[in-house]
């Protein structure tokens, strides 16, 4: 039971008020009994100086004055002591005041000064003395007061109070508990249902707090993970298609070559085709392998310092074949730059890139191969007047198999990795990869690679 957040949260908050309550009360305490008493003897001293102004004005000689105007405090108990210190007259319950009063005090009391005391003994108590004269003679005037039942009347009245705010309190947290742990509950129940293979689920959240921040965090991840099932479908589909392909035409033509009425130009132009598709599955192999490899997250890099245009020239010398078959013209505009990275993945995503710029460059075309120094690193723009690319198109033509317009010409061959290849190698070193296009008559891909 007490594994439910909601329970914690109860009994958290429980036993929170209720240290705060015994805290606040005996602070309380302390503070307002101090109050209370000084309240007391401001009372008690207002009263007694009050009676003995009335004395003063009106009947100096008469000490019976005094007296009627004493007893007319039933709330007090006092004590009349002569300029020798002799008591010559009490009023109030004297048998409930444990309040001894000694020598010094009334001797202080008759020189000029005003007492004030408290004492603690079963009941508290409080008393304060006063000085006055009477026919010229000082005397000391004792007023007691007893405030036990008071200070227990407001204790209980705090402790009621306390106990007001902890059960409004409960009644509230128990509806707030329910609030902050709902949002945590349907999170828990979304993560089964994720588990399961159900990434549709979107919480709709207007609160700014942090389960407000854990919730879109949550509808990112479940966007995010979406997107990458369909990817992880799309992936295993395509990869099934570009497989099935080629395995078809090799079955088709395998079996054409079972028939024995075929003359022999007929069987080596099958043969060649089934080379062809062969190869084709070879490669797709390869560029799958590399792929896997390159999405290690933690995949280490053979760094070595190099000249990086004497490496595209070489990639684009050893591309010949390709641009030369078609009667394409390659302009070459780079300047001496010298950086530290992977020799190897380096030439592999020259070669992609140029591989790309003459497969989607038609006859006679110009491929401008570009090279400078920027900020901290160095840019390489390939341009060519092939195609085009849709602008819709820039941000998905990285991702694998993914093909620009699969209808618009069919004699291109391609299984749609190495541009996923090109940005994976980009990344790995730390660069960016950006591509502008003209749909119909150019597109540039720029590289940007930092020196070390």
């Amino acid at each position: 039971m007490t594994k439910s957040l909601y329970v914690r949260i109860i009994f958290i908050f429980l036993g929170s008020v209720m240290i705060s309550l015994v805290l606040s009360s005996i602070v309380n305490g302390r503070i307002y009994s101090r109050q209370l008493v000084t309240y007391m003897q401001d009372s008690m001293i207002e009263n007694g100086e009050t009676i003995i102004d009335s004395y003063k004005q009106s009947h100096p000689q008469n000490l019976d004055v005094l007296v009627s105007g004493l007893t007319a405090l039933p709330l007090y108990s006092i004590r009349l002591f002569d300029n020798e210190g002799r008591p010559i007259h009490e009023t109030g319950d004297q048998s409930r005041i444990t309040f001894e009063i000694n020598g010094d005090q009334i001797r202080n009391v008759l020189h000029g000064d005003v007492y004030r005391g408290t004492k603690k003994h079963g009941f508290k108590h409080t008393m304060v003395g006063l000085p006055f004269q009477i026919n010229g003679e000082p005397h000391a005037l004792f007023i007691t007061s007893e405030f036990g039942g008071l200070a227990k009347m407001l204790a209980g009245f705090f402790q009621n109070l306390l106990l007001i705010v902890l059960l409004f309190g409960s009644v509230f947290i128990l509806i707030s508990a329910r609030h902050i742990v709902r949002p945590i509950q349907q999170l828990t129940a979304a993560t089964r249902k994720m588990s399961k293979g159900d990434f549709s689920i979107h919480f709709n959240t207007k609160r700014k707090d942090e389960i407000g921040e854990l919730t879109t965090s949550f509808n990112h991840m479940a966007h995010e993970l979406g997107m990458l099932e369909k990817m992880r479908r799309q992936f295993v589909s395509d990869v099934s298609h570009e497989i099935q392909s080629p395995l078809t035409s090799i079955k088709g033509f395998t079996q054409a070559l079972k028939q024995k009425k075929m003359d022999e130009s007929s069987r080596l132009r099958l043969l060649d085709i089934i080379e062809d598709e062969s190869n084709r599955l070879s490669r797709l192999s390869e560029d799958l392998l590399q792929l896997s490899s390159l999405g290690y997250e933690h995949l280490s890099l053979n760094v070595s310092q190099f000249r990086l245009d004497e490496q595209v020239r070489n990639v684009i010398i050893a591309s010949e074949p390709q641009w030369s078959l078609k009667n394409q013209e390659i302009e070459l505009d780079l300047i001496e730059m010298t950086i530290q990275a992977d020799e190897g993945k380096l030439i592999q995503l020259w070669t992609n890139l140029i591989s790309n710029s003459i497969k989607f460059t038609g006859e006679h075309g110009t491929i401008q191969v570009k090279g400078r120094k920027v900020n901290s690193g160095v840019e390489i723009t390939i341009t060519d007047n092939g195609q085009g690319i849709p602008e819709e198109e820039f941000n998905r033509i990285f991702k694998p198999f993914y093909k620009v317009d699969k209808s618009r010409d069919r004699t291109i061959k391609g299984n749609g990795i190495g541009l996923s290849i090109v940005r994976r190698i980009v990344e790995l070193h730390n660069g960016e990869i950006e591509v502008t296009s003209q749909l119909g008559e150019w597109t540039t891909f720029r590289v940007y690679l930092p020196v070390t």
